[in-house]
């Protein structure tokens, strides 16, 4: 493996380390586009493991400052997203291909273990 190939590597790990940053991008993967608004109730209940519609106003408040002062910068610096924060709007960008077979097989690991970790009925 060259040196380029491990840079990039070790940026996606590190990019797909933080667990709302991989909520978010699964929600991405799944449309190619989407409202921050809408992103940030569904990045909560997925990071509470509830409902959306039982997120409250903290919590929303607290993945809204996350994901706009943190994780939408990083991501459009590595040319993963591309964002508008007036318009809300959030979309994938090029770079999004190099990384999503391992965003792949990070979302089936999370969706084993939610399973496994799921009481009998």
């Amino acid at each position: 493996m060259n040196q380029t190939n491990a840079s990039r590597m070790e940026a996606a790990c590190s990019l797909l380390a933080e667990s709302e940053r991989r909520f978010l991008l699964y929600q991405l993967a799944d449309d190619r586009t989407a409202n921050l608004a809408d992103l940030v109730t569904q990045v909560a209940a997925l990071e509470l493991d509830v409902h959306a519609g039982a997120i409250d106003k903290e919590s929303r408040q607290r993945v809204y400052v996350s994901l706009v002062h943190n994780h939408l910068p990083r991501l459009a610096d590595y040319d993963i997203i591309e964002y508008d924060l007036r318009s809300g709007d959030i979309v994938l960008a090029k770079g999004f291909d190099d990384i999503k077979p391992l965003l792949e097989q990070f979302r089936q690991t999370e969706e084993k273990t939610e399973i496994r970790e799921r009481p009998p009925l």
